[in-house]
């Protein structure tokens, strides 16, 4: 994960926690999740990305366990390399039985 995420300005919003200012808090976080032997995998579909300048989003539909979320994922583009800056997941209300299509839009 520490690959992936931005050296600054990160945050991350987990279901039902509280937000996670700053590159320690959100990395720790992800140590915890991915240390508890528990922790169902969590599965990625649906994916959508939001792409303009310096600025992508990628939104999709994580499944963990027997929940559906919804995801946000804010990349962006510095010095020449798309790094994570923001997540925030939450459960999604309901399932629909048709997936959108895979897009992605500029």
């Amino acid at each position: 994960m520490a690959s992936i995420w931005a050296a600054e300005d990160v945050t991350c919003v987990h279901p039902g926690w509280p937000p996670l200012i700053g590159r320690r808090a959100v990395l720790a976080s992800y140590a915890d999740i991915f240390s508890n032997p528990l922790q169902e995998p969590v599965r990625h579909r649906d994916e959508i990305v939001v792409a303009n300048g310096d600025h992508a989003r990628v939104i999709c539909v994580e499944s963990v366990g027997g929940a559906s979320l919804v995801a946000t994922n804010w990349f962006k583009r510095i010095e020449g390399r798309w790094s994570l800056v923001h997540h925030q997941a939450s459960p999604l209300a309901t399932t629909t039985p048709e997936s959108p299509s895979r897009k992605t839009m500029h």
